[in-house]
């Protein structure tokens, strides 16, 4: 069984998306089994992460820029991919360093995450996109 979600983004930073993975997870049938997420795109990652507190996802979002500034800033100056903006290349650096793919376990048809656990699109380009995220479940 296998669905896509698409993601509407409006800029860098971290997209839940655990309700609409849940709900068709619970529409699932058989209800056991190990679900996969993938992005298909090179410009943003997959994580599951605390889905309390939002200052977690802004920690992460300012030590992730801060890892990996920029194309303008004079620490990239090494870059050659600059053509598509400043945030381009450094995009696909962030999406090479963190994961694109997700697995998780379904038990009685619901996802086995913990408790403060939630499933992310992390957006690392400035301008709105439409990201595509495809759902198996075996």
């Amino acid at each position: 069984m296998h669905e896509t979600f698409t993601i509407a983004t409006s800029g860098p930073g971290l997209y839940e998306f655990t309700d609409e993975v849940a709900r068709w997870v619970a529409r699932a049938e058989g209800g056991e089994g190990v679900l996969t997420l993938f992005v298909r795109h090179t410009s943003c990652s997959l994580l599951i992460q605390e889905n309390a507190d939002p200052e977690v996802q802004t920690d992460l979002s300012v030590w992730l820029g801060k890892l990996v500034p920029p194309s303008d800033d004079p620490s990239m100056s090494y870059l050659t991919h600059t053509y598509e903006g400043p945030d381009d290349m450094p995009a696909h650096i962030k999406a090479a360093i963190l994961p694109v793919s997700l697995s998780v376990p379904v038990l009685g048809g619901c996802m086995a995450l913990g408790t403060w656990q939630g499933i992310y699109l992390f957006e690392h380009r400035r301008r709105p996109h439409r990201r595509e995220v495809v759902a198996m479940l075996r």
